[in-house]
């Protein structure tokens, strides 16, 4: 077994890992954890390869037996206790693996009231964060490559933190395609741009009711539990009501930073 602690977000976590190649993953994407550290960590997650099929689609299976939560999918199987303490991993290969993280993640940042995790890129400029946000196509790993030489903070799921004071921003080891070096702390959100691409650029204030509504899909979640989806509709809520969200149309080019900066 290989064993590391690395953090998400303000969360810790020891990994305990039968295979080495799942384990590059840790050792590629994750702030690790220095071995003398006494931090007792928030959730323990041993993960096992041998599982599945290669991914077919996104649909999860959720189930609840006593005090096990169960999130199945065709390439990975999650086993979680219901205070996101302890979880048990199963999965086909490190893409898998990537995606059980992505559910597991998202929902013990639900259950803590912390914060969202959203289908988005995420770039810093000027000390602020701006996340790039729409479904699978949209462009938000083409405006994550376009804000060169801006840093980039995600580019497929963004670590959102909120509390009724502030909406802070942290590094995601959440990555699709782009690798860039680990930024520590927190960044302050300016806006929020739902993503089209267009011939010319232009950028629209929506209402909070329009932005609720664009962003509620963009939400990084997996449950069949009313107390869990009011809580992810709450901190929606808090979101909107303290982030400006604007429709960015935008041209394949740098120039709609003209536009949002």
């Amino acid at each position: 077994m290989y064993k590391k602690s690395v953090r998400i977000g303000d969360h810790s976590f020891q990994i305990v890992c039968d295979c080495m190649q799942l384990m590059q993953l840790f050792n590629k994407n994750y702030l690790s954890i220095t071995d003398d550290s006494c931090e007792i960590p928030d959730l323990t997650i041993l993960v096992q390869g041998g599982f599945g099929v290669p991914f077919v689609d996104d649909e999860v299976k959720i189930t609840r037996e006593y005090n096990i939560i169960t999130f199945t999918r065709a390439d990975y199987v999650i086993e979680v206790d219901n205070e996101y303490r302890h979880a048990h991993i199963k999965v086909h290969d490190d893409l898998a693996l990537k995606h059980a993280l992505m559910n597991v993640y998202s929902s013990l940042i639900v259950y803590h009231n912390w914060g969202l995790l959203i289908h988005s890129s995420c770039v810093k400029e000027n000390g602020q964060a701006h996340i790039f946000a729409g479904h699978s196509g949209s462009g938000k790993s083409t405006t994550a490559l376009l804000s060169y030489p801006r840093e980039l903070l995600s580019d497929e799921a963004t670590i959102v933190k909120i509390t009724p004071d502030e909406i802070m921003i942290m590094n995601s080891p959440f990555r699709s395609e782009l690798e860039t070096p680990y930024m520590e702390g927190y960044f302050p959100l300016s806006r929020i741009h739902m993503l089209y691409q267009a011939q010319q650029n232009c950028h629209i204030a929506l209402k909070k009711s329009d932005a609720y509504i664009h962003l509620i899909d963009k939400i990084f979640f997996w449950t069949d539990h009313d107390h869990a989806t009011k809580k992810i509709l709450d901190l929606l809520n808090i979101l909107v009501s303290r982030v400006p969200v604007y429709n960015l149309h935008f041209q394949k080019d740098h120039t709609f930073w003209e536009l949002i900066s």
